[in-house]
C-alpha cells in the first residue's frame, strides 16, 4: 500500500486534507440540515398545487386515480385547477376521477400523514424538511470523499442554497416534491458505493504507479482472497455485492421519484464495491430493477401501458396553451429536435433587464413602474431593476459555481473512474432531459438540474479540491487568488439563489 494513503494523505493533493472526528463532522451535518431547516421553512409560501396528496387519498381509498375534477369550496381549493391529470371513465363507485402520470414515490412517502391529516396535510412544510435532510446526506456522501473539511463545508452549502434546490424545497409542490425526493435517495444511493470504493477519485496513474511499487516483478502476492478455484472465483463473480445492492436500490428509488435520473445508471458500473465492473454494474442493476420494476408494474396495471399514456396527454395540452415554446405535436415528446431550443434555456436565457410589466409566459403580468418618482432597486416589487424569466433560466448564471466542474474533468476524465462515472452521468442525464419538449415552466433557474446535481456536486468538490491543492504544495503564484474566485462562484451562487427565491414568491410562481 502506499504510504500516503496508508497515512489518510489525500489522493487529489499532494497532502493531507484535514481530518475531522465523527463527532466533529456530525456537528457540522447536523448545523447544516439546522440552517436548511430554518431557511427552506421560512422562505417558503404558500401554494396549491398538491397531486401526490390527492394521489395518497386515492390510494388510501384502494384507488390508483384521485377524485378528479373536485371544485373548490371556502374551506378547500380542490383541484380542477389541475391541467396535468389524466380524466378516466367514472367507475360504479360514481366519482368522477383521473390519473396523475407523475411517478408515485413522493406520493407513497405522504401515505402516513394524509392518513392522520387528509388533505390538510402540508406537503410542503414535508418537502421542505426532507429538503433539509438532502443538505444532510450531501455532507455525509462528500466525506466519502478525499478533499478537505472545508470543501467539504462548501460543496455542501452550494448544493443546499446556490443550487434551485433552495427554490425546490422551499416550494415543496408537485414537481419539486419529486426532485427533493430524487435528490435525497441519488445522494444516499452514491454515498453507498463510495462507502465501499475508496480508490474511485484516485488517478489510474497512481494506482498503477503503488501497484508496479508493491509488485516490481509483476506478479501478485498470494493471498486468501486471490489463491481459489477457478469455480469459486465464477461463483463470486455473479453474487451480488450487498453493498452495490444497496446503492442500486436507492438509486431504483430515486428513478421511481424522476424517471430520468435512471440515465445515470453508468455511475454505478465503473464506481462502486463488488470488485470488477462486470459484479458493481450487475449489484447495482439488481437493486435497481426492483423499484423500477413495480413501477412498470404499477403503470401496465392502472393504465394498459407501461409508459404511461398521461405525459402524452400533457404534451397535447401544454402545446395548445403555453406558447412561449416552440411544440411540435409531430414530434415524440423525447425528440432530437427539441435540443436547440431547450438548450438555449439551459445555458443562455437571462433574467429580464429594466422591466416595465411582470414577466409572463401565460399573460398574467401587470406593469410596473407606474409612478413617475419610483427607483429601480433589485427587491423593489413595484419597480424592480431585474426579474427572473418564468420559462427558465442559465444553469450558470443561476449557479456559477458550477463552473468548478471544469478542473475536475481536466484533471480526472478518463483516468478517475469517479469523475468519469460523474461526468457520463451528468452528461447522458442532461441530454435525456434536452430532448424533452418539456424544460418545466414558472420556474426559477433550471430545475430539471436537480437530476442530475448529486453527481454534478461530486464534480464541484473535486475541481475545488484540485484547486486548493497547490495551495498546500507548491503555494505558487496565483494559487489562492484561484481559491478567493472559487469561495466567490458559491457565495454568488448563493445570493442568485436567494434573489430568485425571494422573486419566485413575490410573483406568485
Amino acid at each position: 500500500m502506499d504510504r500516503r494513503v496508508a497515512q489518510g494523505r489525500s489522493p487529489l493533493a499532494s497532502d493531507a486534507p484535514p481530518s475531522s472526528s465523527f463527532v466533529v463532522s456530525f456537528a457540522v451535518g447536523c448545523a447544516l440540515v439546522a440552517i436548511a431547516l430554518v431557511v427552506y421553512t421560512l422562505s417558503h409560501p404558500t401554494r396549491f398545487y398538491n397531486h401526490f396528496e390527492w394521489q395518497a387519498l386515492a390510494f388510501l381509498e384502494g384507488h390508483a386515480a384521485i377524485r378528479f375534477p373536485v371544485e373548490a369550496t371556502p374551506t378547500s381549493p380542490g383541484n380542477a385547477f389541475f391541467q396535468d391529470v389524466l380524466p378516466v371513465p367514472t367507475g360504479a363507485d360514481g366519482i368522477p376521477r383521473g390519473l396523475v402520470p407523475f411517478p408515485p414515490l413522493p406520493a407513497v412517502v405522504l401515505m402516513p400523514f394524509v392518513w392522520l391529516w387528509g388533505l390538510a396535510t402540508n406537503g410542503q412544510l414535508i418537502f421542505a424538511i426532507l429538503g433539509a435532510l438532502d443538505v444532510g446526506i450531501a455532507w455525509w456522501m462528500l466525506g466519502r470523499l478525499p478533499i478537505r473539511t472545508w470543501v467539504r463545508v462548501a460543496t455542501t452549502v452550494f448544493l443546499g442554497f446556490g443550487t434551485v434546490l433552495w427554490y425546490a424545497a422551499q416550494i415543496g409542490t408537485t414537481w419539486y416534491q419529486a426532485h427533493v425526493l430524487a435528490v435525497g435517495l441519488a445522494l444516499a444511493a452514491i454515498g453507498v458505493a463510495l462507502g465501499g470504493d475508496r480508490d474511485a477519485a484516485r488517478s489510474e496513474d497512481d494506482l498503477d504507479d503503488e501497484w508496479a511499487a508493491a509488485y516490481p516483478s509483476g506478479a501478485l502476492e498470494p493471498s486468501a482472497d486471490t489463491v481459489t478455484a477457478r469455480g469459486e472465483l465464477s461463483l463470486a463473480a455473479i453474487v451480488p455485492d450487498p453493498r452495490q445492492f444497496l446503492a442500486g436500490l436507492l438509486f431504483g428509488l430515486a428513478c421511481t421519484s424522476r424517471l430520468t435520473v435512471a440515465f445515470a445508471a453508468p455511475f454505478f458500473v465503473l464506481v462502486g464495491s463488488g470488485g470488477s465492473w462486470q459484479r458493481r454494474g450487475w449489484s447495482a442493476g439488481l437493486g435497481a430493477a426492483i423499484p423500477i420494476g413495480l413501477l412498470l408494474v404499477y403503470n401496465l396495471v392502472t393504465t394498459g401501458h407501461v409508459l404511461h399514456p398521461g405525459y402524452q396527454y400533457l404534451y397535447e395540452l401544454e402545446a395548445g396553451f403555453y406558447l412561449p415554446l416552440d411544440y411540435h405535436l409531430d414530434w415524440q415528446i423525447e425528440d432530437v429536435r427539441y435540443l436547440p431550443q431547450n438548450f438555449g434555456i439551459m445555458f443562455l436565457n437571462g433574467p429580464v433587464w429594466m422591466p416595465t410589466e411582470v414577466p409572463s409566459a401565460l399573460g398574467l403580468g401587470g406593469p410596473l413602474c407606474v409612478d413617475p418618482g419610483a427607483v429601480r432597486g433589485l427587491f423593489n416589487p413595484a419597480c424592480p431593476l431585474v426579474l427572473p424569466k418564468d420559462t427558465g433560466m442559465s444553469i450558470l448564471l443561476t449557479s456559477p459555481a458550477y463552473l468548478l466542474v471544469l478542473p475536475a474533468i481536466r484533471w480526472g476524465f478518463g483516468r478517475s473512474r469517479l469523475v468519469t462515472g460523474a461526468a457520463l452521468a451528468v452528461l447522458i442525464v442532461a441530454l435525456v432531459n434536452l430532448m424533452h419538449f418539456s424544460q418545466g415552466w414558472v420556474q426559477f433557474g433550471y430545475r430539471f438540474s436537480l437530476d442530475f446535481a448529486p453527481w454534478a456536486i461530486l464534480l464541484v468538490a473535486i475541481g475545488l479540491e484540485r484547486i486548493a491543492a497547490p495551495t498546500r504544495r507548491a503555494r505558487r503564484a496565483g494559487a489562492w487568488a484561484l481559491v478567493a474566485l472559487a469561495i466567490v462562484l458559491v457565495a454568488l451562487s448563493v445570493f442568485v439563489n436567494l434573489w430568485g427565491v425571494v422573486w419566485g414568491d413575490v410573483l406568485g410562481w
